[in-house]
């Protein structure tokens, strides 16, 4: 810029001294906040008390569906990848088909869809530490945590889950601030035996069958 565009009374070095974009967002306030709907799941909800409210009431509600907990994951780069999804659901039978709900927020989500394939892996009552590190943000999501490839497509299968289910991926289809992923089953196991209980979520806690 030069000099003769400077409007009067502004330093000339005002761009160079302003303080970082993200700080003064911090100070004014973001025009979205992150809200959490499920484990690990943070989805942008418009930062007015109204909207707060109305957010709070829809969890709350859909918080009364008791369901299980899931890890997707794939191979990404030769790393793998995972994320906690408690929206997962059966779909056809002829074809096999399933279905799982990411965030459009979730960072695992693209790298799963470049992939094209990926595992549904259904946790045990005594995994609720892997539904909390798959949601954690920001570290090795597979640090002490054994698996070995699935059959078809080599997407991590988390040892000491209840069933997994090898997929690739049929479509994808936008809805609101999530995507509908529809994948199709390839191979299919139980782990052996009928002991284990399943984990679950019911009123934003883990709990399981048995309370």
């Amino acid at each position: 810029m030069a000099d003769s565009d400077i409007p009067e009374g502004m330093s000339p070095d005002a761009r160079d001294t302003w303080p970082h974009p993200a700080l003064i967002g911090d100070y004014l306030g973001d025009a979205d906040v992150d809200f959490e709907f499920r484990p690990g799941e943070d989805v942008p909800v418009h930062d007015d008390p109204e909207a707060q409210a109305a957010a709070r009431r829809f969890r709350d509600v859909l918080g009364t569906f008791a369901s299980g907990i899931t890890v997707i994951t794939t191979i990404s780069g030769d790393a793998p990848v995972g994320m906690t999804c408690q929206s997962f659901s059966s779909v056809s039978l002829e074809p096999p088909l399933v279905m799982f709900v990411p965030a459009k927020t979730s960072r695992a989500w693209p790298l799963i869809q470049r992939s094209g394939r990926f595992a549904v892996n259904v946790l045990a009552a005594d995994q609720e530490h892997v539904s909390a590190q798959m949601a954690t943000k920001g570290v090795d999501k597979f640090a002490g945590i054994d698996w070995h490839p699935a059959v078809a497509t080599g997407s991590p299968v988390i040892d000491g889950t209840l069933a997994h289910l090898d997929c690739t991926i049929q479509s994808v289809h936008e809805a609101g601030d999530h995507y509908v992923v529809i994948g199709r089953v390839q191979h299919l196991e139980t782990a052996p035996g009928d002991a284990k209980e399943p984990l679950l979520y019911f009123r934003g806690r883990y709990r399981t069958t048995d309370g």
